[in-house]
């Protein structure tokens, strides 16, 4: 019901009826995140439709002479051999794999942490909650040191492996089925004969969407937006994601030996941004449900 009519309604029945209070300084602040969260949106929708030659002599919220996104997204997908393309689908697979996995193994972690009682089910929980404390930047250089023992470095498994691990993502799924799955309905159907599988596959699962389009929110754009860890982990630009390959770009565009590529970085840079901000605008009520979900009892 809308809240207007809710109010309406009230005020009839002889309830009194208090708005929200406004407050003028948290919508100022409301709006500066706003806009330092689009300007940069807009600079790049801007300089990608100009040409390389536009970029260097227009102000950079102004369009140049030409518009030129058409050329500058075919250019971008064919140069070098269409190597973007393949950077591309590199990101798509670490992102289907490593931020799919993790998804479902914190929810599988979390789901057991919560419902069942084990030994060392604390200290386990412990360790999680150091692990969501620790930066991944932190543990990139021991990661590389033991792939590179393992002759796994300069593979996809690099990247997919160490993404499949989510302690945020796991202490999430826990938080929410404590308070989101009834023990009560477990045990009713475990009752009716139900194994732990199809019980949590046909009923937890089903209690537990929010929190698991949570969960994969998080690791898409995490895996999505991975850049120290290929880094150090790839050498072979066939296997880069979109974060190290644009780097490169730029890195050609500015070094030495300069190519006119700028506008192939900026048009680039916002093919890359527009696939996360898709998936963050369908699945937004998902991800805000699952936010809040486990903040009060009932």
């Amino acid at each position: 019901m809308p809240t207007r009519r809710r109010i309406h309604l009230a005020a009839r029945r002889g309830f009194s009826v208090t708005r929200p209070p406004k407050s003028v300084a948290l919508t100022l602040v409301t709006a500066m995140f706003l806009v330092y969260a689009l300007v940069p949106i807009a600079w790049l929708v801007i300089n990608s439709t100009k040409t390389q030659p536009d970029l260097f002599s227009t102000f950079g919220f102004s369009f140049g002479d030409s518009f030129a996104l058409w050329d500058n997204l075919v250019a971008t997908l064919t140069y070098d051999d269409g190597i973007f393309v393949r950077w591309l689908g590199n990101t798509l697979l670490y992102v289907v794999l490593g931020a799919g996995g993790a998804t479902f193994l914190a929810t599988l972690s979390g789901y057991g942490l919560a419902k069942y009682r084990f030994p060392g089910r604390k200290a386990y929980f412990a360790v999680v909650l150091g692990a969501v404390a620790v930066p991944g930047t932190a543990l990139a250089v021991p990661t590389f040191l033991l792939f590179s023992q393992l002759g796994m470095t300069n593979t996809p498994w690099a990247i997919i492996v160490p993404s499949l691990i989510s302690p945020f993502g796991l202490y999430l799924v826990w938080v929410y089925t404590v308070e989101s799955v009834p023990t009560e309905l477990l045990e009713a159907a475990r009752l009716d004969g139900a194994g732990e599988l199809r019980t949590f596959f046909t009923i937890s699962v089903r209690l537990l969407a929010p929190a698991i389009v949570t969960v994969a929110l998080f690791a898409v754009v995490a895996t999505w937006n991975n850049y120290f860890l290929p880094l150090i982990m790839l050498s072979d630009p066939g296997w880069y994601p979109l974060t190290v390959g644009l780097n490169q770009w730029s890195a050609q565009a500015s070094g030495v030996a300069a190519e006119p590529i700028f506008n192939l970085v900026v048009t680039g840079s916002l093919v890359t941004i527009v696939p996360i901000i898709a998936i963050f605008l369908f699945l937004q009520r998902f991800w805000q449900s699952g936010l809040s979900a486990g903040s009060v009892k009932q």
